[in-house]
């Protein structure tokens, strides 16, 4: 019962490939000439049919008998007549009957060798066991024909050819198997006919290592038009244990013309689910391409009558477009869009794709962009609608627009005709920034609600960098600076304080205000080399140490002030809602700090983008990087005089700030970075901070007449007078590390290649999907040239900022992955890890690829976790029967 279900679903699908699937203009083969070309012509005895001339050649021997007119053509035979060419080991041509006969011959290890090789007019070549010409009517009758249409393969049986571009075919196979005659699989069609536009069979039934099926089809009539066709998709029986029976993949494919196609498809459950989905793809060649799919589902689950049976609704909307690089240089707009309800991927379990990376996605990102370069590129100028959700807590974020405006750095004050040095004036560099922002940040249920659109704060900011650069003794950098910024916003903010628990409450004020920001700056830096060579320490030769120290200082005025009118005082007012009646102070006095300094607050606090500064400030700024190498004899210089360079230290690098004019703790927290490159196969990065400061009882800031707190945090006292070093209170450390690094280069250069592969009409969705799944997931290349792989990543981070126990918080984690080789046909591929927290294996899967040779095999499994599942699939390689496949899995989406 098994086996007859799966007949019906391959001949099922099969059908639907044929009807539903868009072909492309391609003929079977093709016999009528549509040029004639004519050198010389003879008058037949018989008859007066012009007879073409005929060209023909023959490495081994040629052999005439003038009594007949045959001639024998021996060996890498080669006949050729307008437009017609032949190559076979055997040929006989009769020249008085017009007839071609071409044939394979058999060698002494009883092999057929050498069969003919024929071309026809436009078309593309063909195999064949042996072929009859006819010379006048430029017609062939073929035998065991072999020929590649479409991403498949015709084979056996014999083929004639008819005046009118008709071919008559009988007891041929197609299959996407490349095999000829004896494929692994393939549609044994009886008898047919063929013509430019369509193909008819009669009986027709599936084959299966040359054993028929017992189901056929009585008849067939399959479109193969010159261009796009619409047609019905049948769809896929299938069952779920949460939704019942289904039929899957069903619907109608539109052809809209040669640049835009639609698809809808829906997906019906005996529960009442159902999916609707309608998908298109453009495209105008050289110019841009792209595609949009537009998603809804009602879900209903448990048993009716129960509450898990009410409907629930869930859509989503993506869209995707590229515009060719030299479509129109200086300009791109592309869109990237992922949008939706926050539960559609998980509750449709992707579509019924079960595809894990896209059930656990926890944000959905989306992106709309155009930029374009004018003023002889002297000016940039971008614009993008972004979003993301959070399917967790359902947040959004979306900005409309975000907009930007640069200018190149010029040298206002030089001349084009200068010949001589730049003067100092010279020197000087101005440039513009200019960005503008329209966001929201909110959550599904209030995005469309009433006075939603309020809710969206805005702004633009202006940058104007002045610079000058010169260099002092050739050693020394010096660079001197004066950044201007300016913001402009339409919302501003006032804060009103409540003594009773001290809340703060928000009141927003429309109108317009500027806030102006510029500093003062100038910077030094210079390379110290330090180089110290060895003679008997074995293969080390040398150490090479470069330093690069930077300085920098800058100068802020204090843009709190009153004067700016950037900065309120805050004010206890009493907590009272009626009108009126929380708008004044209940005391005139601002509120102090724990300092006893007016406790202020900024108007442009929360807006895009912030305010100036509260506070002057006068800093020196000051970087250490650092970068190690060493010299060693190279092993593999086989002359013994080779020498190699091995990185130790990579951009180890410490930097910090001291500021003369803070009240307090005037040393900022110490940071540094670095990363080495020690093999092929390993590579770390690090990164942390460190506190100058002693860890102690500080007084808690105290409002109006309330009591004075302390509790343990950093003291104004610095480390370095208790003679101890600095703490350090974050520490990053990760490291990649592929004990057979050739997998990642293969890995790489398998996606660029698909990256590439674009046909005529742009990538193909089968191109897409692979592309999306070695995107998020590189072990679903399989390269069967590499016997077997074994990566690791491992990151840990440490933070402690007031270096107690309780303050303490280490995470690590662990992944590895691999895959080996059992034979040439067998692959296995395990991803995993290990939860520190969790104390437990993070996400496991186990797969395995097995090569046969037209087909595929592959298994899944995820043995524990909430993901539990496994799957078990046979299907045919090339796309075009891409739907010709068995499959059985348990998801964990399935909940009975």
């Amino acid at each position: 019962m098994k086996l007859f279900r799966a007949i019906i679903f391959i001949l099922t699908v099969v059908l639907s490939t044929f009807v539903g699937k868009t072909v492309k203009a391609a003929t079977y083969f093709s016999f009528q000439q549509t040029t004639q070309k004519t050198d010389t012509t003879k008058k037949g005895k018989n008859n007066d049919i012009d007879i073409k001339k005929i060209q023909y050649a023959a490495s081994d021997s040629t052999v005439t008998e003038k009594k007949t007119g045959i001639v024998y053509l021996h060996g890498n035979a080669k006949v050729m007549s307008d437009g017609f060419e032949l190559n076979a080991d055997y040929i006989r041509y009769d020249s008085k009957k017009g007839i071609v006969f071409a044939r394979g011959i058999t060698n002494k290890n009883g092999r057929y060798i050498g069969r003919p090789i024929f071309k026809m007019g436009q078309e593309g070549s063909g195999n064949a066991d042996s072929l009859y010409y006819y010379t006048e009517l430029q017609t062939a009758t073929i035998y065991g024909i072999y020929t590649a249409q479409q991403g498949g393969f015709f084979s056996g049986g014999q083929a004639k050819s008819q005046p009118d571009n008709e071919a008559h075919i009988k007891g041929q196979i197609f299959s996407t198997c490349n095999i000829p005659n004896h494929p692994h699989y393939g549609i044994y069609i009886t008898k047919g006919i063929i013509t430019e536009r369509q193909i008819i069979t009669g009986p027709a039934y599936l084959k299966i290592e040359d054993i028929p099926m017992p189901l056929g089809i009585p008849f067939g009539f399959f479109p193969k038009p010159n261009r796009k066709s619409s047609g019905f998709i049948l769809p896929t029986p299938n069952q779920d244990a949460t939704k019942g029976f289904s039929l899957n993949g069903g619907g109608y494919y539109m052809a809209f013309n040669d640049h835009v196609d639609g698809r809808l498809i829906t997906n019906v459950f005996t529960n009442g689910s159902y999916d609707l989905t309608f998908s298109s793809n453009y495209i105008k060649r050289y110019k841009y391409n792209g595609g949009v799919n537009l998603s809804y589902s009602s879900l209903r689950n448990g048993l009716e009558g129960t509450p898990a049976y009410k409907p629930r609704t869930a859509f989503n909307i993506s869209w995707t477009h590229t515009q060719a690089a030299n479509a129109r240089p200086g300009t791109n707009f592309s869109a990237s869009v992922n949008a939706g309800t926050s539960n559609y991927y998980k509750e449709t379990a992707a579509l019924g794709s079960y595809d894990i990376d896209a059930i656990a996605q926890n944000t959905l990102n989306s992106s709309i962009s155009y930029s374009k370069i004018f003023g002889d590129g002297l000016f940039n100028f971008a614009g993008a609608f972004t979003g993301s959700q959070e399917t967790l807590n359902k947040g959004i974020f979306v900005e409309l627009p975000r907009i930007s405006l640069s200018m190149l750095t010029i040298n206002p004050f030089d001349s084009k005709k200068r010949v001589a040095e730049q003067k100092w004036y010279q020197k000087i560099t101005v440039g513009y920034n200019m960005e503008a922002s329209n966001s929201i940040r909110t959550t599904e249920d209030l995005l469309f609600d009433k006075g939603g659109l309020k809710r969206f704060s805005n702004g633009v900011r202006h940058s104007i960098p002045i610079n000058m650069a010169f260099n002092v003794l050739d050693y020394f950098n010096f660079n001197a600076s004066l950044p201007y910024t300016e913001r402009w916003y339409f919302q501003t903010i006032r804060q009103r304080r409540f003594q009773e628990d001290n809340s703060i409450a928000i009141d927003t004020v429309s109108g317009f205000r500027r806030a102006a920001e510029y500093s003062i700056g100038m910077g030094m830096s210079t390379k110290i080399y330090g180089n110290k060579q060895f003679k008997n320490l074995g293969s080390l030769k040398a150490i090479r140490h470069v330093i690069t120290p930077t300085f920098n200082f800058s100068y802020k005025p204090d843009f709190s002030a009153e004067k700016y009118g950037y900065y309120k005082k805050s004010y206890y007012y009493v907590n009272d809602i009626r009108p009126g009646y929380s708008t004044t102070p209940i005391d005139p006095r601002p509120i102090k700090d724990a300092n006893g300094r007016d406790l202020k607050y900024s108007i442009f606090e929360g807006s895009q983008f912030g305010g100036p500064s509260i506070g002057e400030q006068a800093n020196i700024g000051f970087s250490v990087d650092n970068n190690v190498e060493l010299k060693v004899k190279s092993k593999t210089d086989t002359t013994g005089g080779g020498e190699k360079k091995i990185p130790i230290i990579q951009g180890l690098s410490f930097s910090g700030n001291y500021n003369f004019l803070a009240p307090e703790k005037k040393l900022s927290p110490i940071g540094f970075n670095g990363r080495s490159q020690f093999t092929e196969k390993l590579g770390v990065n690090f990164s942390g901070s460190l506190s100058p400061y002693v860890v102690g009882m500080i007084d808690n800031p105290s409002y109006g007449d309330g009591p004075v707190t302390q509790s343990l945090g950093e003291t104004n006292r610095y480390v370095f007078a208790d003679g101890k070093l600095p703490r350090l209170t974050n520490f990053n450390f990760s490291f990649d590390f592929s004990l057979n690094p050739e997998a990642f280069k293969k890995r790489n250069e398998n996606l660029d290649k698909l990256n590439n592969q674009v046909n005529n009409n742009g990538r193909t969705p089968e191109q897409l999907q692979q592309l999306e799944a070695l995107s998020r997931d590189p072990n679903a290349f399989v390269d069967f040239t590499i016997p077997w792989n074994l990566t690791f990543s491992y990151a840990f981070g440490y933070s402690n900022l007031l270096s107690t126990k309780e303050t303490r918080q280490v995470n690590n984690t662990l992944n590895f992955s691999g895959d080996f080789s059992l034979t040439q046909k067998w692959k296995v591929q395990f991803t995993s890890g290990w939860d520190f927290q969790a104390k437990n294996i993070s996400y496991t899967r186990f797969t395995i690829y097995r090569d046969l040779h037209c087909w595929d095999f592959n298994a899944s499994w995820t043995p524990f976790g909430m993901y539990q599942s496994y799957s078990i699939t046979i299907k045919v390689k090339e796309a075009i029967l891409q739907d010709l496949k068995l499959s059985k899995r348990k998801d964990f989406y399935t909940r009975y």
